[in-house]
């Protein structure tokens, strides 16, 4: 079926589920996408939040194909539309971007396009979509729904706020017949709140997926000679695409440099790039051509390369959605993959200086509430994976067994009566401050403001002086990753009991808790080797090399022809023809008549070998 096909093809002549299958090469759904799908078939908004990797673009991507008309798509990146764009139009899907990049004629020719329907889905950023001349001509189109896309950006509570993006609750008003979708993988629940609450959504169908990678294994290792351990870290993951974070420019050009001395295929990127420079060297990432990228957070939303085996922090994130965003840029074919992190507590410090240098409000409390957090997460000694979930509301009573903790895991003790004093003195504070002072309050500091507020007077004042301030943080920070408290975000990071607390506080269940490591340092994780799928690996390095060629000669990243867990499938199930090779996870009927004689053949001539 051809991107015109597409483009002309009578809504009802496709569902969602032929959609699927023919156009994106997949059997079935993923867990959130099917109903969301429906809901916005069926003409209802929709927020969905799901994880970075697991589906969300076919959430709008297939309504836009089976509804007749225009989906409007709003994006951040100029990067992420092209790559979007780019691999909508390999799986033969009419799909157009507008963006500052292009000249006036090629802007005119895709308006032109659009006015003569031979365009299903069109990329724009929430710059251009507010502009009179553009709402304008929308108005002229016929627009049946609008995605929004990283939609975390509309709020105030988010980590990535941008006031652009708050104000395209005018498109509602604009076109308040027209469904619309918001989309992220990063929200907690102050944020989702904001984000219906600016897109004036109509009782909409909300998804809030998993929050859990459990492909990737989470490792933080005290930073004591961190080129060295960059480097140890290499070595173990020799050939392996990566992505290595810094805090500044510096230390990216600084590491880039001893890469490159020890022949590792590396490149730097960061916002002191001229922007060709920077294209470039996302595009030779794409294509398989660089190893690894070493970079500030300026290499961002727009990364969607299936197979990075692993994301490295050189430097702790300001906040855990940025770290959890950019993990997430790791296994996204769900392979397993490595999120490591190394942490100095100066690292710490040196962040929480530079946002008490800001100017007070509400933004500088939101900064430091999100920083505190990330704090928090460095010196768990609970799961860290629970420690991420819990902290976008997503509770897990289990560990999950791939990550540092749960490897080497620290002692443990019956804390029952350290937590319900802990609890209980939440309480007796009327759940409105925050650990510091909830902390001064149990070790019954004798301060102006304890006494001013009367809660020297409290039965819980004093009950923990035996023990250190740290301590206590400790017990606290790991009741949130519990689940047992909340820090209220939108109430200056006030201490609040969940549900979880109320047996807790009645006596009715026991509580173990790791014990408070004070020096705050964090072991390293015992070496735990991936574990990968039983397939013909020499096959599998066929299959790349021939995607590469085929990628080189079309222009594109590999990943677009094929991804690494597509041609993983192709290595297990050893398809022979063009029925088979249908049944391999990724293919479609677009990429199986454009792709799969080369492959096939290669298949067989492997086969034909070995036997």
């Amino acid at each position: 079926m051809t991107a015109t096909l597409l483009a002309d093809s009578a809504p009802e002549a496709l569902t969602p589920q032929h959609v699927l299958e023919t156009i994106f090469g997949y059997a079935t759904f993923r867990d959130g996408q099917q109903a969301a799908i429906d809901a916005a078939v069926n003409g209802r908004d929709g927020l969905v939040i799901m994880p970075t990797g697991g589906g969300k673009s076919l959430c709008y991507q297939i309504p836009a194909l089976v509804r007749g008309g225009l989906t409007l798509v709003i994006s951040p990146l100029i990067s992420l539309m092209k790559d979007q764009v780019d691999q909508l139009k390999a799986n033969g899907v009419a799909a157009e971007c507008v963006n500052s990049t292009m000249s006036r004629d090629a802007l005119m020719a895709t308006y032109q396009r659009m006015h003569n329907g031979e365009t299903k889905l069109l990329y724009v950023s929430p710059e251009r979509v507010l502009m009179p001349d553009f709402i304008e001509r929308l108005h002229q189109l016929p627009l049946t729904m609008i995605a929004i896309d990283e939609a975390h950006c509309i709020s105030q509570w988010g980590h990535d706020f941008r006031p652009e993006y708050a104000a395209l609750g005018q498109l509602k008003q604009q076109f308040a017949y027209v469904p619309m979708m918001a989309l992220t993988a990063t929200a907690d629940d102050a944020t989702r709140q904001d984000i219906l609450t600016r897109l004036q959504l109509h009782e909409p169908h909300i998804y809030l997926g998993s929050f859990d990678r459990p492909n990737i294994r989470y490792t933080l290792l005290e930073k004591h000679k961190p080129v060295s351990q960059i480097m140890r870290f290499l070595e173990a993951h020799r050939g392996s695409c990566g992505i290595i974070y810094c805090g500044s420019r510096k230390k990216v050009e600084m590491l880039t440099e001893k890469l490159c001395n020890n022949h590792i295929r590396a490149a730097s990127y960061h916002a002191g790039m001229e922007t060709d420079e920077r294209a470039y060297v996302q595009e030779a990432f794409g294509r398989d051509d660089i190893q690894i990228v070493v970079a500030t957070v300026a290499f961002g939303m727009g990364i969607n390369k299936p197979n990075v085996r692993f994301v490295v922090h050189f430097d702790i994130p300001r906040n855990i959605e940025s770290y959890y965003q950019e993990t997430g840029r790791a296994g996204r074919d769900g392979l397993p993959a490595e999120a490591m992190m190394l942490y100095d507590p100066a690292d710490i410090n040196w962040l929480r200086r530079m946002v008490d240098e800001k100017p007070e409000g509400p933004q500088k409390q939101v900064e430091a509430h999100k920083l505190n957090a990330m704090s928090a997460f460095a010196e768990a000694q609970t799961c860290r994976r629970q420690v991420l979930l819990h902290y976008f509301g997503e509770y897990r009573p289990q560990a999950c067994g791939n990550c540092d903790i749960c490897l080497d895991p620290p002692k443990h003790f019956d804390a029952t009566e350290q937590v319900r004093k802990a609890l209980s003195c939440v309480y007796r504070v009327n759940q409105a401050y925050g650990i510091g002072y909830v902390v001064e309050v149990l070790r019954g500091m004798q301060n102006v403001r304890v006494r001013e507020n009367g809660h020297d007077k409290i039965s819980t004042y004093g009950l923990g002086r035996e023990q250190s301030h740290d301590y206590w943080v400790s017990i606290f920070r790991q009741l949130i990753h519990k689940g047992l408290l909340m820090q209220n975000i939108t109430r200056n990071s006030t201490l609040q009991l969940t549900s979880e607390a109320r047996p807790v506080l009645r006596g009715d269940l026991s509580v173990e808790l790791a014990v408070p490591r004070l020096d705050t340092a964090v072991r390293a994780a015992k070496a735990n080797k991936l574990s990968n799928k039983n397939y013909d690996k020499a096959l599998f390095a066929k299959l790349r090399k021939l995607r590469k060629s085929i990628a080189d000669e079309d222009g594109l990243p590999p990943y677009v022809v094929f991804s690494d867990a597509t041609l993983i499938d192709m290595a297990d199930i050893l398809p022979t023809s063009y029925g088979e090779m249908l049944a391999v996870s990724g293919v479609g009927q677009r990429k199986l008549e454009k792709y799969a004689d080369p492959f096939l053949d290669l298949i067989q001539a492997h086969l034909t070998y070995q036997g």
